[in-house]
């Protein structure tokens, strides 16, 4: 079973593996031949930014609970 801490590590890596690969997408688009779609790489680069901050927020509140159920042991 994966922790609170791995788990918010894991999704904190896929989403900013997903962030550079929009920020590829973006530079390749704005090249005069390129017909992609900014909006859609824009809109990409933010949602994996809200990703990657909820993950740190996961890994915060699992080490706020660590930090008090230490406090309780003390």
């Amino acid at each position: 079973m994966m922790s609170a801490m791995q788990i918010g590590a894991y999704g904190a890596m896929a989403a900013s593996q997903r962030f550079d690969q929009h920020a590829r997408q973006t530079v390749q688009d704005t090249q005069p031949e390129a017909k992609g779609d900014l909006v859609s790489d824009f809109v990409g680069q933010i949602d994996a930014r809200t990703a990657f901050e909820a993950s740190i927020s996961v890994i915060k509140t699992a080490d706020e609970m660590v930090g008090q159920l230490l406090n309780i042991k003390a």
